[in-house]
């Protein structure tokens, strides 16, 4: 891939014959420095060691080493042809870098894409022993089974300071885990599972001496070792080794809700919301004319929704329902059981029209509110602002998610669209809510479009 990168920024730059040489003591053509660029550039690849197994499928950090690698490539390219007083056609490297870059980024998601499709089959998943204890162990389990993507899946418990025989099974969906105890040991354990990779929750259960002989024992076994820091949801970036009295220590950083209302983000939201209004104007226009011509009512629906720190704004929208369907919520969320839920969301609801049912199958009922984002009152992604007498039956908890402006689109709204329950919405937006940063909205957004375009939408 680099190669074709490099022969299309040399063959659009001087043809397919280039016959002009770098000015300097030492004149290549430039077939020959396109050859050197890819060998630096590959070099730099394993040097960075973006294709490290453990960062396939499941983590950021396997973009971040290849831009590093590209980004040191062309630094060192520069700081030689200067060292050197090499002159080279500037054209030429401008091309060939982005080219190659992207071409390397596109690639890695395609093959991220193939990746994760195998996993959900079943296929190349690490098989992991827990050493700890069984509810951890649970914890981590079912945490590895709704993320497959990740790559792994438990095969087997070890609690090695528990004496009994193994009889007990971990239940997780559709298999049995064996929990094994002091009865056997940690090669038998790994035999038992045929792990190749171990994930340690509790250390009180092995102490600091049975820890340091674990990593021996695994060591020579060339098996994976990982710990868990038993923090939940708790973003990487927060979490810092610091080494204390000759041990290590996880420093943890204090929540990120204040960073969510600084002027960077408000910046990018409004810029990001009239950029979209311009953008999708006919889109609006075109909402607008259709919900007016086949129902009975205004185009725009208002309704009062709390935004930040508890304070009250009307929140716009195209109108996807009849008219008075606000007075027949109680009595739905009442028939459906759920009238004791913060989560005023009715399934199969009657009141929606045909045309309201396509805005709100695409989410384009809830364009509108690029204005509110406009105005101030929300951003572009935060968590959904909900009617007052939703805030009413917060907990302590709960009320945590006021501490930033709701947003258009949010966690819990694309990692499952209507379908989560309020507990689990709640957890993904308190996670929103203390590691907020700047790459995680724009994750977010894009996996926002991808939840809109796919087969389920909302409702």
């Amino acid at each position: 891939m680099l190669t074709v990168a490099v022969l299309i920024a040399m063959i659009t730059k001087f043809g397919s014959a280039p016959e002009e040489r770098t000015n300097g003591p030492v004149g290549l053509n430039y077939a020959e420095l396109g050859a050197i660029i890819v060998v630096t550039w590959w070099l730099s690849l394993i040097i960075y060691r973006s294709r490290d197994q453990r960062l396939f499928g499941d983590d950021a950090e396997e973009y971040r080493r290849v831009i590093k690698a590209t980004v040191f490539t062309f630094s060192l390219l520069a700081i030689v042809s200067l060292l050197i007083k090499a002159d080279m056609s500037r054209g030429y490297l401008a091309l060939a870098f982005p080219l190659g870059g992207a071409v390397l980024l596109v690639s890695r998601k395609l093959w991220r894409v193939w990746l994760r499709k195998q996993r959900y089959r079943g296929r190349g998943l690490s098989r992991v022993l827990v050493i700890g204890g069984a509810q951890s162990s649970k914890s981590i389990s079912d945490s590895f089974d709704k993320n497959k993507a990740a790559g792994y899946r438990v095969t087997g418990v070890w609690v090695p300071d528990r004496n009994h025989v193994m009889t007990e099974w971990l239940d997780v969906p559709h298999r049995f885990v064996p929990v094994i105890g002091t009865e056997r040991s940690l090669s038998e354990a790994l035999a038992i599972s045929n792990a190749n990779t171990v994930v340690l929750t509790d250390t009180e259960h092995l102490g600091h001496e049975g820890l340091r002989d674990l990593v021996w024992q695994l060591e020579s076994a060339g098996i994976d070792l990982m710990v868990a820091p038993n923090l939940v949801d708790v973003a990487g970036s927060r979490l810092h080794m610091r080494g204390v009295a000759g041990m290590s220590f996880l420093h943890l950083e204090e929540p990120q809700y204040a960073a969510a209302g600084t002027w960077p983000k408000a910046l990018f939201d409004r810029a990001g919301a009239a950029f979209l209004i311009v953008m999708l104007s006919p889109l609006l226009i075109g909402s607008a004319i259709a919900v007016k011509l086949t129902s009975p009512g205004a185009v725009f629906f208002h309704q009062e929704r709390i935004g930040r720190d508890g304070t009250a704004f009307r929140m716009m929208k195209f109108r996807s329902m009849r008219s008075g369907a606000d007075a027949e919520l109680q009595a739905l969320l009442v028939a459906q059981g759920t009238a004791d839920k913060p989560l005023f969301k009715i399934s199969n609801d009657p009141r929606i029209t045909k045309v309201g049912a396509f805005l709100r199958r695409f989410s384009i009922d809830e364009i509108p509110q690029l204005f509110n984002v406009l105005k101030g009152d929300m951003s572009l992604v935060g968590p959904r602002p909900q009617q007052a007498a939703e805030v009413e039956l917060y907990d302590d908890k709960a009320h945590r998610r006021l501490r930033v402006r709701p947003g258009m689109t949010g966690l819990w709204q694309v990692s499952g669209r209507s379908d989560l329950s309020w507990e689990e919405a709640i957890r993904l937006d308190m996670s929103y809510v203390e590691n907020w940063s700047m790459t995680a909205d724009l994750i977010i957004l894009w996996r926002t479009v991808r939840a809109v375009l796919g087969s389920d939408g909302a409702y």
